[in-house]
């Protein structure tokens, strides 16, 4: 589990991109009082997620080809990406914003 950001710097509702140690970006969502986390990368480019937006319906829109992934699940629910993007277990602990890398992750 790794501390990655104090909640007061994540907007609710809000985006916010960060790095675990191993260099693996995660972005994480905070909508009405809850946080999630997703890899912060489109899996229909590579680009990151954490530079688009969070929209009403709690989904996150890649911002250079408008997919969008279900920020709690990591489902794709627009196109053109097709394959789920990663999520992480979170936890809150006070101030701070704790994630579990995925399994499979590159992160030992």
């Amino acid at each position: 589990m790794y501390d990655v950001a104090p909640l007061s710097d994540l907007p609710d509702p809000g985006l916010l991109g960060v790095s675990l140690p191993s260099g693996e970006r995660v972005c994480l969502i905070r909508r009405g009082g809850r946080v999630t986390a997703l890899r912060d990368e489109c899996t229909h480019q590579g680009m990151p997620l954490s530079a688009g937006e969070l929209h009403d319906d709690g989904t996150v829109e890649c911002p250079w080809h408008g997919a969008r992934f279900d920020g709690a699940t990591g489902e794709p629910r627009r196109g053109p990406a097709e394959v789920p993007v990663a999520t992480f277990d979170v936890r809150v602990e006070g101030d701070r914003v704790l994630v579990v890398p995925p399994s499979g992750s590159r992160i030992r």
